[in-house]
């Protein structure tokens, strides 16, 4: 419960600071870059998000992930932040991600498999713009929320 009011609070904070914020031109996004999970993992598992240009306003997101095994998958999918169904290609759980803007530091993404809600995710770009908190929640595709993760992505220079 500590968990979710801090995170609650952190929303609530960067949405203030946010709505202050002019909205920025596509070649200004900051989250354009790689970004690296922060993790206890043992070597060699990482996970790699890359946000680069799409169009006029877009974005692509690209995920490689090694796991311990040192196996790698690559997946990615466009958006225009218009809460629209997009394709994912390389994922076999995710056919579709649908990305929200919520405010310029907050995004909402919502991963379907097949039509199903699988996860629902909030994506929170730190005022710095050095890290990305996300909220993973597992969804049983009838609305219903089974699980809540947390993950920290730190940009990679």
């Amino acid at each position: 419960m500590r968990v979710l009011v801090t995170l609650c609070a952190l929303v609530c904070a960067l949405t203030a600071h946010a709505l202050r914020a002019q909205t920025m031109a596509s070649t200004d996004n900051p989250r354009y870059g790689r970004w690296l999970l922060k993790s206890d993992a043992v070597a060699p598992s990482s996970n790699v998000m890359t946000y680069e240009p799409f169009g006029t306003r877009g974005m692509k997101v690209t995920i490689q992930a090694v796991n311990a095994k040192g196996d790698t998958t690559r997946w990615w999918y466009t958006t225009e932040f218009d809460g629209k169904d997009m394709p994912v290609t390389g994922n076999a759980s995710q056919s579709h991600a649908a990305v929200r803007a919520i405010t310029p530091l907050i995004n909402e993404i919502i991963n379907k498999n097949n039509g199903k809600v699988t996860t629902r995710l909030t994506n929170v770009l730190s005022p710095d713009y050095n890290t990305i908190a996300v909220m993973y929640m597992r969804d049983d595709g009838a609305g219903h929320t089974t699980g809540v993760t947390f993950a920290t992505y730190e940009r990679m220079h």
